[in-house]
């Protein structure tokens, strides 16, 4: 028999470190919480702050989810995606518009399901766009890298000019549901009910991801394409299919995740999605391509990373995320989780 070569790492010859190195990025948001609570004194503003960094971490994860499976599974570079966070946001917001004596009526009941009407509508919408984007624009340069900047970019720009045909070129301010509205005190903090509506939002989608993927068939092939395609379909399964699927459920969560971005922000404009997309790749760069919690882990980064810089110095909060990608690219180029490719 063989010997096993010296130098094969086996768990008596790993060092404590190498043990822990797979864990190290679930560690990241509690220390990074536990380092603004040191920074700021008073714990109220740090409540709050923390507060508004995971909801706005759990949108840009709904938003940036769907990006990461298209560009791990399908190799595609889809400068486009901001478009259906345009179109899923307008669309949503003009539901809620039209819903106006349920979103405006005193029952929280009420509010939340012209809410549910709203994403559903809008998720509708950007899926069946998600459709025709992926049939029309990107079919025709798979493998491409290059022409796909070059054509979804262009497809982003064409939507953009449609919305503002459709709706106008104007920003439109919104508001949110009645008794969404407003905050809740706790411990000093206040905590605006919307952003604790939206981080309960996110850990649904993100629990949602993780069954479909972790524990059913479809989620294994998904998973499988996006390790070894060519032995997918060696198997007799179409990833074809799976490509179109997958295109499609990303679009819709950029719809769901429009809605919430524009509710959030309370003002929508033809442009908001391209100017989320910096956000957005961001968190799929540095959580790894193709990995949801990585996804998840580099959302919530963001987003605490850009209130509490925010808070502790403004000056800073633009290129506060640039210095968070360029840290953790350092430590871990593939991003924090990546997915190993077969080869």
């Amino acid at each position: 028999m063989t010997a096993a070569p010296e130098h094969a790492p086996t768990m008596a010859k790993m060092s404590l470190a190498d043990r822990l190195a797979p864990w190290m990025p679930l560690l990241l948001v509690p220390a990074l919480c536990i380092l603004g609570f040191l920074a700021i004194p008073n714990t109220g503003s740090w409540l709050t702050l923390t507060v508004a960094g995971l909801a706005m971490g759990m949108m840009i994860f709904i938003m940036a989810s769907g990006l990461t499976l298209v560009f791990g599974l399908m190799d595609v570079i889809n400068f486009g995606h901001g478009a259906f966070v345009s179109v899923g946001a307008f669309v949503g917001i003009s539901v809620i518009l039209a819903l106006s004596h349920m979103a405006e009526a005193p029952s929280l009941m009420l509010n939340l399901i012209a809410l549910l009407v709203a994403v559903i509508g809008a998720m509708l919408a950007t899926g069946v766009m998600g459709w025709a984007f992926e049939k029309v624009i990107v079919e025709p340069v798979y493998g491409f890298h290059l022409k796909q900047i070059l054509v979804t970019m262009g497809g982003l720009i064409v939507v953009e000019q449609l919305i503002i045909v459709l709706w106008g070129p104007e920003e439109i301010y919104i508001s949110r549901p009645e008794m969404l509205k407003g905050a809740i005190t706790f411990a000093g903090a206040a905590l605006e009910k919307y952003r604790l509506v939206a981080v309960g939002i996110g850990l649904l989608v993100f629990a949602a991801m993780r069954l479909v993927l972790r524990h059913t068939k479809i989620g294994l092939i998904v998973r499988a394409g996006v390790q070894n395609g060519e032995m997918v379909q060696a198997l007799g399964y179409r990833l074809r299919l799976v490509f179109i699927g997958v295109f499609i459920a990303g679009s819709a969560l950029a719809g769901l995740g429009g809605v919430m971005w524009g509710l959030y922000q309370e003002v929508i404009t033809a442009h908001m999605g391209n100017q989320a997309m910096i956000l957005i790749f961001i968190v799929v760069i540095i959580g790894g391509l193709g990995s949801v919690e990585g996804c998840f882990i580099g959302a919530l980064l963001v987003g605490l990373t850009q209130n509490y810089v925010a808070f502790l110095e403004p000056k800073l909060a633009l290129i506060s995320n640039i210095g968070l990608m360029v840290a953790i690219l350092m430590w871990r180029p593939m991003g924090m989780i990546p997915v190993v490719k077969a080869k």
